[in-house]
């Protein structure tokens, strides 16, 4: 019978069962090999669960004694194992015991190693034990703070600073192993990769790129790393506890597995190694790593030389010197009620035309005629419902409205919408962008609509928006997104406003005339290829330099 045996404070353990060769793969790139003297290393396990991790650690480091002819009796250092759930504990003392006994250990010796070997205590508490580490290794577990009591998630938090948002439980066990780790010891993982592109790791990021040292980024989405299907969104990542060199990226898809895996690790061993390709993976060695707490790129040497240059020689789309701004659009609370199709449910002033995502499929607006309900007025205060009383009749009918969390809150202002309408926004000429797809898809409308929360929009004082258009079509443009956006299983880009602000664009004053046209033409008939030549005029760079020509080749394509 499986019993789940419950710890306070956590009511989600989020325990994902590794594969075997992903395990190989990792104690291989921290180094914790078998023709190393294995017994005189510290190595950390945080989170053993059933012995995914330990059953190979052990089987290496019995090996190695052997080979270095250790008493088995005297390697009690070399393994600490945490975990939380008792029923875990006893199931990889279990296995530990009988690989130490089947190696030829007496019964006493394996068992007492067992049991110093693991612990059942919580890694991220300070009760647990804080020996200095040579290679931390493991899966974390995958916990929404959310899944957090109170109590817990603040004694973590005081504990681990690099915890902040509204973020995964595996940041703290990341921010604990790196503080672990002797000079030159390595972490060594399997877990998501969000927080490298998302604001709750601004802060873990910063750590590592101060006192730390990216070794090796594998981004393994596609890939079947686990026992059970999982949406984790898995990346290999190694750290190491030195200064930074070079850093070794790859990008992987569902065909990637052991044997090509082997292979990776072995090419990235060599001095010399540079790329590296094989099914289901292209890999590069970085000449560095990117500084401070900025969201990671990731992506090819080329893709990653072009975000590098146009960071260095080209100001950010959302830019005040440009006057051009890029955000989200009306976040309501409750759409049911204020998004209709019936304009005569309120006032003909309390009813704005509403742009939603269907309006945008063909690449052109085409309004599907829904109306947002304002209860706003031009200066950012809520309306009088007395002053409208056919809107007043209409919201009261809806007593959801009431339930709301703002509106609790503050019962006054109960007929609210989350976010505030901005009332000059309407007239504007906006490029819109829906927020998941696989290709940017911006489009023009060219002002009268206000835009729905499923929107990001684009305005701006300076700039002609179909030139703008022809630029954020571009593969250019593109690429930004695929460097730093998380991406989705299947391929799918988030395009949200912290990824398009970072989209690096020319001077609008200082695009000719021929190619400002090419651009407009390129964006007016949704030609990606010719938009992409046009962008790489404006930008003054070469496609083939920075691996934007697709591959068929594109006519004209410099």
């Amino acid at each position: 019978m499986h019993v789940t045996l419950v710890v306070p404070g956590i009511q989600n353990y989020g325990e994902v069962f590794t594969r075997r060769w992903v395990v190989e793969v990792l104690l291989d790139l921290t180094g914790y090999t078998t023709d190393r003297d294995l017994g005189s290393l510290h190595l950390v396990e945080p989170s053993c669960g059933s012995g995914a991790f330990l059953g190979p650690v052990v089987e290496r480091l019995i090996a190695s004694a052997q080979t270095y002819e250790r008493d088995l009796a005297s390697l009690g250092d070399a393994i600490r194992a945490y975990d939380l759930q008792a029923e875990h504990v006893e199931v990889s003392r279990t296995l530990c015991r009988d690989l130490l006994i089947t190696s030829g250990a007496p019964v006493s010796t394996a068992e007492g190693l067992a049991e110093q070997w693991i612990d059942h205590a919580d890694f991220l508490l300070p009760e647990a034990d804080d020996s200095a580490a040579d290679v931390v290794i493991g899966n974390p577990p995958y916990i929404r703070y959310d899944d957090l009591s109170d109590d817990l998630a603040a004694r973590y938090r005081s504990t681990w600073p690099t915890m902040r948002g509204r973020g995964d439980i595996f940041v703290g066990f990341i921010e604990r192993s790196l503080r672990l780790l002797k000079p030159d010891g390595k972490v060594g993982f399997i877990c998501a990769d969000r927080w490298m592109r998302n604001q709750y790791g601004a802060d873990l990021r910063e750590l590592v790129a101060r006192n730390y040292a990216v070794e090796h980024i594998w981004t393994m989405h596609e890939v079947d790393a686990f026992e059970l299907p999982v949406a984790a969104y898995p990346a290999i990542m190694v750290l190491g506890n030195h200064a930074q060199a070079s850093a070794v990226v790859a990008d992987t898809t569902s065909e990637f597995g052991a044997a090509s895996a082997r292979s990776l690790a072995k090419a990235a061993q060599d001095e010399g190694f540079e790329e590296f390709s094989e099914v289901g993976v292209k890999a590069h060695r970085l000449p560095h790593w990117f500084d401070g707490g900025e969201l990671w790129p990731t992506g090819s040497p080329a893709r990653l030389a072009l975000i590098e240059h146009l960071n260095d020689h080209f100001g950010p789309l959302h830019d005040s010197n440009t006057q051009t701004k890029v955000s989200i659009g009306i976040a309501t609370g409750a759409d049911k009620v204020y998004v209709t199709k019936d304009p005569t449910v309120a006032e003909p002033e309390r009813v704005l035309p509403l742009a939603m995502r269907r309006d945008l499929m063909s690449g052109t607006f085409e309004w599907q005629g829904n109306y947002l309900i304002n209860p706003w007025t031009d200066d950012g205060s809520l309306v009088s419902l007395a002053d409208y009383p056919q809107m007043a009749a209409y919201l009261s009918n809806h007593s959801l409205l009431r339930e709301r969390f703002v509106a609790k809150k503050d019962p006054s202002s109960w007929y609210r919408t989350i976010d505030k309408v901005q009332s000059s926004l309407t007239g504007k000429p906006k490029l819109l962008l829906q927020d998941m797809k696989t290709t940017i898809h911006p489009v023009l409308e060219t002002g009268g609509h206000y835009p729905h929360h499923n929107l990001y929009y684009v305005i701006s004082d300076t700039w002609d928006m179909e030139v703008l258009g022809g630029i954020l079509l571009s593969r250019i443009a593109q690429a930004f997104i695929e460097a730093y956006c998380v991406r989705m299983r299947g391929g799918t880009l988030r395009f949200q406003a912290q990824y398009l602000k970072r989209i690096r664009v020319p001077k609008p004053d200082e695009i000719d005339a021929d190619t400002a046209d090419a651009l407009r033409v390129a964006f007016r008939t949704r030609n990606t290829d010719a938009a992409t030549q046009a962008a790489a005029a404006a930008y003054g760079i070469e496609l083939k330099e920075y691996d934007l020509v697709p591959p068929g080749g594109a006519k004209g394509a410099t």
